[in-house]
C-alpha cells in the first residue's frame, strides 16, 4: 500500500505520448532518376517546418552515383554519416568527404556532390526549403569518372 502512495505522484506527471517521431535510420524513398546518375534514396526527416526554418534530409547514394550541378537559395550543410563522397564547388578542385566530415556550401554557390566511385555514401543535408534547388548543368558520367580518377592519386 505504501508503494502505491509513493508511485501515484509520478503517474500524475507522466509525459504525453503523442509525439511526432521520425528516424534517420529509415532508408526513405527511392528517388526518381532526375538530376542524377545512379541510385539514390531520400528520407525527409524534417521538411517544411516553418518554426524550425530549415529541412533535414537523409540521402543515400549507391557507389558510382552523382547529382547534377545545382545551387540552393540558402546555405547547405552536409554531414557525412557513412561511406565516402565527392564534393566540388564551381571553380574549385573536387575533394573526398568521409564519415564524420561536415561541409558548408554557401548560399547560391554552384556545386555537386555524390558517392565515390567505389563506396556508397549516406549524408544528412541541412538547408532552407523556402526556395527550390536550382539545377544548372548535367554532370556527365565522363566528368564524374575523370574526377574519380584524379582523386585516386
Amino acid at each position: 500500500m505504501i508503494v502505491l502512495f509513493i508511485l501515484a505522484p509520478f503517474c500524475l506527471f507522466a509525459q504525453d505520448s503523442d509525439y511526432s517521431i521520425s528516424s534517420y535510420l529509415t532508408v526513405g524513398k527511392k528517388a526518381p532518376n532526375t538530376h542524377y546518375i545512379g541510385e539514390a534514396w531520400l528520407n525527409a526527416i524534417i521538411h517544411d517546418d516553418a518554426e524550425l526554418g530549415y529541412n533535414i534530409t537523409k540521402a543515400t547514394f549507391r557507389a558510382n552515383s552523382t547529382l547534377d550541378w545545382h545551387k540552393h537559395g540558402s546555405v547547405q550543410v552536409l554531414v557525412i554519416v557513412d561511406g565516402e563522397a565527392y564534393y566540388q564547388e564551381r571553380g574549385k578542385e573536387p575533394v573526398i568527404l568521409k564519415e564524420g566530415d561536415v561541409i558548408r556550401c554557401p548560399k547560391g554557390i554552384e556545386h555537386w556532390h555524390s558517392s565515390s566511385k567505389v563506396k556508397d555514401v549516406t549524408y544528412l543535408a541541412f538547408y532552407s526549403g523556402k526556395q527550390p534547388t536550382v539545377w544548372t548543368e548535367v554532370l556527365t558520367q565522363e566528368y564524374y569518372d575523370s574526377v574519380a580518377e584524379s582523386l585516386k592519386n
